[in-house]
């Protein structure tokens, strides 16, 4: 099988082109933050530099949130016009899921983060098994004193890894002291590789029209609107992609 990865998730963005478990290209960059820009091309020169063309690919998986609300549209919305116009597969992979498993320790719980702003994070904990990064809390959006008093329940060592860890470190480890362990700088950023293997044995999506990234939180132009219509219906109010 040959597979397209994209993450567009955060500012990093992430291409890889793999076939089956080998990894044929793959191009990360964290230079500049148009990723409408930045995408296409990257994705032209991936398939070409694995000596392949778009009609020998055969599954899509793109990094499905949370994240960015720009970078998940842009990277959703390439996912599904390639796989649509192609008639090619769609899987949609957690973008915390993706960051986790670049830590390989078997057993250890990870707990990947991405800055929301405002002291919340975008975060979920994992705990890495047989390579695979298995759910322990859900992704979720949260605020960082709260989660840190979440993680204190399970008295066990935890790697935290992204790069927004450091902004919040000194929170984390007063809360947690030992058992707070920050992985390896090299793992902070998504990789797309990482990516294609997650979603290699993956179900595809059944409805691509209805795929839409997990935000885990309102837009600020939906917060707003429910602030002023409160009695309203408004489901959906804002279209997502």
């Amino acid at each position: 099988m040959k597979l397209l990865a994209i993450d567009t998730s955060n500012r990093p963005v992430s291409v890889a082109v793999l076939a089956d478990t080998k990894i044929l290209a793959t191009t990360t960059t964290t230079v500049g933050r148009n990723s409408s820009v930045t995408l296409l091309p990257l994705i032209e020169q991936a398939i070409a530099q694995a000596g392949l063309t778009a009609d020998d690919i055969d599954r899509v998986v793109v990094a499905d949130g949370p994240g960015s609300y720009t970078g998940l549209r842009i990277g959703v919305t390439t996912a599904k016009t390639f796989a649509y116009t192609l008639n090619k597969e769609l899987v949609g992979v957690s973008s915390l899921a993706v960051l986790a498993a670049n830590v390989t320790i078997e057993d250890q719980l990870v707990a990947p983060l991405f800055d929301a702003r405002r002291d919340n994070l975008f975060t979920g904990l994992y705990r890495m098994h047989a390579g695979q990064p298995v759910p322990v809390i859900a992704d979720q959006h949260i605020g960082a004193a709260e989660w840190a008093q979440q993680l204190k329940a399970y008295q066990a060592p935890i790697v935290f890894v992204g790069t927004a860890v450091d902004q919040y470190q000194a929170g984390l480890q007063a809360t947690l002291q030992a058992n707070f362990v920050r992985a390896l700088p090299q793992q902070d950023l998504p990789q797309a590789a990482v990516l294609g293997l997650l979603g290699r044995n993956m179900t595809p999506v059944k409805q691509l029209h209805a795929f839409v990234p997990h935000y885990l939180r309102l837009t600020q132009a939906e917060s707003e609107w429910l602030a002023k219509h409160p009695k309203e219906d408004h489901a959906p109010y804002v279209e997502k992609i």
